[in-house]
């Protein structure tokens, strides 16, 4: 793990719902995943296919909305 003092983007509401209601992520899995993105300043797709909170489907899937989503 990498430590970093870098201000790290929080997720933003939209894809907190859609982690909850298209990935059926819960609480403390996001959470978790959003420390460790920040610690590790790595994306939070990343974060919850390494943890193994979803699978390559899943993680798939949640690039595809963030690409429609966040990037437009």
């Amino acid at each position: 793990m990498t430590n970093s003092s870098s201000n790290q983007i929080s997720p933003s509401k939209k894809l907190l719902v859609f982690l909850k209601e298209e990935l059926s992520l819960n609480d403390q899995a996001i959470s978790l995943a959003i420390k460790h993105s920040n610690l590790e300043s790595a994306p939070i797709a990343i974060v919850l296919w390494n943890f193994g909170l979803i699978t390559v489907d899943q993680y798939q899937q949640l690039l595809d909305w963030i690409i429609e989503n966040e990037y437009i």
